[in-house]
Formats: C-alpha cells, structure tokens, sequence
C-alpha cells in the first residue's frame, strides 16, 4: 500500500491546502494530513483544533486520515513508512521545502518527498495571509473551505 504523510500547520487550513489533500489522496492508496507541532510559532487555533477542522473539511475523502506530531517529521515518516507530499505556491517555497527535504534525508535517507505545485487558482492563498484579512472584517470564501469560515472568521477576531 502506497501511504503518504502531508504534514503542516494547517493554521487555519485554507483551499490551497485541501486542493493538495484531494490531489494527492488521488495518487496514493492512503493519505495523513499531518498537523506539525511548532512550539516557537504563534498559532490561532490548538493544534487539536487544526486537527478537528483538519478532519471536518476531509470527512468525505475516504482515503485520508488526519492526526498530529510533535515528533521530527523525518522520524514520523519512518514510523509510518510514508513518502511526505508538500504543495508548493511559488519557486520560494521550493527552495525552502528543498532544503527541508534534504536535511529531512540526512535524518532518514530512505524518506522521498513528492512536490505538488499548488493550482494556479490557490497560488497565493497562505494560512497568513487568511489571518490578516480575516482580523480586518474581510471576506474569506473561497479562500478556506466553506465549512470553517464561520469558525475562523470567529476565531481572527478574538
């Protein structure tokens, strides 16, 4: 069975993020959306509450499970004994996820990772950029799943 771990903050999940999930649950036989624990950034939601809305916008993608890890995804991805898939927006997400993919490599030299460009439609939405124009009142659909938008447009403005 070909499994895949597409991991990430997911902080909130926005459309680019489920257009790489549906894509990729096309191409492997299972897919872990991975919510990715990281103490040093500042989040809007809990990491379970990524997690719950993570599972929400998937519920109809049979093929997808979602859970959390605060270990290095090089380990995670031994221990599920799964390629890692990242969505890339523009040539500076390559590099970064690029150098990603080699440290990860030094850490489990039998881990790969598959790079999907995003659609050209999602290329600019990013989990930031939802935050800001969420705090300024601003409209977000089509721009995260139409089944958070209350609860981050909630969320953004506490």
């Amino acid at each position: 069975m070909k499994h895949a771990i597409y991991p990430g903050s997911f902080d909130p999940v926005t459309s680019g993020h489920l257009d790489i999930i549906e894509r990729a649950a096309h191409i492997f036989d299972q897919l872990t959306v991975t919510v990715m624990i990281n103490a040093s950034k500042k989040s809007l939601f809990s990491p379970e509450k990524r997690v719950e809305l993570l599972k929400k916008v998937t519920r109809n993608i049979p093929n997808v499970t979602v859970e959390s890890s605060e270990i290095l995804l090089a380990d995670y991805a031994k221990e599920k004994n799964a390629v890692v898939v990242k969505g890339l927006r523009a040539m500076s997400d390559f590099e970064r996820e690029f150098q990603m993919a080699l440290v990860n490599r030094r850490f489990n030299p039998d881990m790969d990772t598959m790079f999907l460009t995003s659609s050209e439609s999602h290329m600019f939405i990013s989990s930031s950029l939802i935050k800001e124009i969420s705090s300024f009142g601003g409209d977000l659909t089509g721009l995260i799943p139409d089944e958070i938008l209350s609860e981050v447009a909630e969320a953004c403005k506490e």
